[in-house]
């Protein structure tokens, strides 16, 4: 696997972790993953809309200036249906912004998701004490950013909560800079963590004028 952060970025990402978890009293894994489906169904998208372009092609062409025969038109036809249908199925595969353009928002959704879950599960961050722990991922080819807090964050880090932290994110990530977008994530995380739950704490010591 080709590793998007580098081995600094890894090792500052690391040591910020590190420096949150005490600070806001959990656990916060960082992930990154190139992809959370294979989407085997994209490549043969793609190549329908290539048959049907070439198709048409052969269609246009032999409207305007028909051919000799029938049997040289449907000839040109199949030549033109296939080689393009062909050409986009591979540009699907080989160029990720292309193939992007068949993937539906809500399998993207789905698939970003249930990849953080089995992440969560495979990873035991639910052993983390009093369930206080947070997996924040990154699905690069959905472009997804997923935030799974365990029970023990979960009202904190509801969903408005969640939306703040991925809006920090947006920016960084829709500018390649993957590292910077987990810095900031981070960066969040701990202030909406820390924050909220100082806000909702009683104070230790109580002093007051009485009746």
């Amino acid at each position: 696997m080709k590793h998007t952060l580098t081995h600094e970025e890894r090792s500052r990402l690391d040591r910020l972790v590190v420096e949150a978890e005490k600070r806001a009293g959990a656990q916060i894994v960082l992930a990154v993953v190139e992809r959370s489906d294979h989407y085997p169904e994209l490549p043969w998208k793609a190549f329908a809309l290539g048959a049907s372009l070439g198709g048409g092609a052969v269609l246009a062409v032999n409207l305007m200036s028909p051919l000799p025969s029938p049997s040289l038109t449907a000839l040109l036809a199949i030549v033109m249906m296939l080689s393009t249908g062909a050409g986009l199925a591979l540009l699907c595969v080989f160029v990720p912004d292309f193939a992007r353009l068949f993937l539906q928002t809500h399998r993207a959704d789905v698939e970003a998701r249930q990849y953080a879950d089995s992440l969560f599960l495979s990873r035991e961050m639910f052993a983390a004490r009093d369930r206080r722990a947070v997996l924040l991922m990154i699905s690069l080819f959905e472009r997804r950013i997923v935030v799974l807090p365990d029970t023990g964050l979960s009202q904190t880090l509801n969903r408005t909560a969640t939306s703040a932290v991925i809006r920090e994110m947006r920016v960084s990530l829709r500018a390649g800079q993957t590292a910077r977008a987990l810095e900031a994530g981070l960066k969040k995380l701990e202030e909406i963590i820390t924050q909220t739950e100082c806000a909702g704490a009683l104070p230790n010591v109580i002093e007051e004028k009485g009746a």
